[in-house]
């Protein structure tokens, strides 16, 4: 990190010319540290997809906005009956997908009926477990009846999971990815970059940018010589290490902090002994010291979490001190659970620095309680199909940045291998509430449930450290969902 100033000081000059002529710009390079494994956000668990594809190429019902609200989407309106378990959808019209054909009431139902299948592939099948039957009412009117009343329904229809698709473009979405959003897909060099164009036929306001490319940047390293030169004018997030100073302090970019719905955890697979021992669990909650691990992968930034919840929701409950750290506890609970003469165990590794960083934290203060770990770095393709599918591993790293995503540790299938009948019991209640006063109480139940049985090692909300040049406007600050949303960015001098 030592040359970061000279780099600075160098591109200075360079930059004062090339900047100047940006205001007039209507193409954009964004800077993304990982590839997306392919380009259909209802097939894949990745977050890279969504961060790509959201809000920009494909929209659901409704959509998730800046500040995590819901917002209508290809649904203008809806009513809810009184026992609220059917939504009338009123859809928009004189809406075409980018091929040409028409989207209507037919799309709806496929792309929900297919969501929910038992052959579906969506990574978040779950979201549609409460419907019913869904009915087209006329072309521009759908109708979707739950099983019983769901107070999250109308958030779950925008995730990115549950973007509308076409019956005849579906199968060939994960390379060619056909939606009815603001940009079209242009190109995915594998490897390199996806590049959009606006979509002139689009149904709502049309965006100000013309081109936008996601260029694939996987190193900070190469992240931060990237943005000096011009070459990326904007990494939505990024890690940037002992550099960060020196760029807040150039008046030529604008550096933001923000809150992500990034949990960032040491899943633990619950089954797999010794973690099937609540003490060994325990243990090595008092055994994770937050700040020095924090320190090493995130730059010190993000907040500390004591249980599966991002401190940005009004429900959240501060509960790191029900295991604060304590090797010497740690020790001891290790000792009772009969591991006084320690044990080995995996720890898998995907490609992103907080885990590769955090990781060599974890795994030396594991081992200060006995817990020898073995450090197995993978590729996210590996790590999908290891971990997260096949649930072949001990321990691993990774944030969770599904927006309000507690319910995952009630599905008996989830790689966790988590099973408290009283946690689904508050899950089961939560779905069939709707007064926020209630479902704000049962989200405090469920935080300390997890928390006390120390399902995973909760380390922190990962921040969002947003660099980009300051004559852009329009990115999100925050990210209550995983998306890069382009539809309001713009250049301005």
């Amino acid at each position: 990190m030592k040359s970061w100033k000279t780099i600075l000081a160098a591109t200075a000059l360079a930059l004062a010319s090339s900047t100047a002529a940006l205001a007039a710009r209507t193409d954009l390079v964004l800077g993304i540290p990982l590839e997306p494994p392919h380009l259909d956000p209802t097939a894949g668990a990745a977050a890279a997809i969504d961060e790509v594809l959201y809000a920009n190429v494909f929209e659901g019902l409704t959509r998730i906005g800046s500040k995590g609200e819901v917002l209508p989407a290809l649904a203008e309106s809806w009513t809810i009956s009184d026992d609220g378990k059917v939504y009338t959808f009123k859809l928009r019209t004189g809406v075409k997908f980018h091929d040409g054909s028409d989207f209507n009431a037919e799309d709806v139902t496929f792309s929900l009926d297919r969501a929910r299948a038992d052959n579906s592939t969506n990574a978040q099948k779950a979201l549609f477990a409460a419907i019913d039957t869904v009915e087209v009412v006329d072309p521009a009117t759908v109708k979707v009846t739950l099983k019983q009343p769901q107070g999250s329904f109308l958030y779950n229809m925008g995730w990115g999971d549950a973007v509308i698709v076409a019956s005849e473009s579906a199968e060939t979405n994960k390379d060619k990815p056909v939606g009815t959003g603001p940009f079209k897909f242009d190109n995915w060099a594998k490897g390199s970059a996806i590049t959009l164009v606006r979509n002139p036929d689009y149904w709502g306001e049309p965006v100000a940018l013309e081109k936008a490319e996601f260029r694939i940047v996987p190193d900070a390293a190469a992240a931060i010589p990237a943005l000096l030169s011009g070459d990326v004018q904007a990494f939505p997030n990024v890690g940037v290490g002992d550099a960060l100073p020196q760029i807040q302090a150039d008046p030529r970019f604008k550096v933001v902090i923000g809150a992500t719905e990034g949990e960032t955890i040491l899943s633990t697979n619950n089954k797999k002994p010794p973690f099937d021992n609540l003490k060994v669990r325990q243990a090595i909650a008092h055994a994770l010291d937050r700040k020095a691990i924090m320190d090493a992968a995130s730059s010190g930034l993000g907040t500390p979490i004591g249980s599966h919840f991002s401190p940005a929701n009004a429900a959240y409950v501060d509960l790191t001190s029900t295991y604060p750290h304590d090797v010497a506890k740690a020790k001891e609970l290790m000792k009772e659970a009969g591991l006084e003469n320690g044990v080995k165990a995996t720890l898998k590794l995907p490609p992103v620095a907080y885990a590769r960083d955090g990781g060599q934290v974890i795994a030396s203060e594991l081992r200060e309680i006995g817990i020898d770990l073995e450090i197995i770095p993978v590729e996210w393709a590996d790590w999908l199909s290891q971990v997260f599918k096949n649930k072949d591993y001990d321990l691993t790293i990774v944030s969770h940045t599904e927006p309000n995503d507690i319910g995952i540790y009630s599905r008996k299938d989830y790689y966790f291998n988590y099973d408290n009948p009283a946690f689904d019991k508050v899950i089961e209640e939560l779905d069939l509430t709707s007064d926020e006063a209630k479902r704000m109480e049962l989200y405090k139940q469920a935080q300390k449930i997890l928390a006390d049985d120390a399902v995973n090692g909760f380390l922190f909300e990962l921040p969002k450290i947003g660099i980009w040049d300051a004559k852009l406007e329009g990115l999100w600050e925050n990210s209550p969902i995983q998306a890069n949303d382009l539809t309001k960015v713009k250049w301005v001098d």
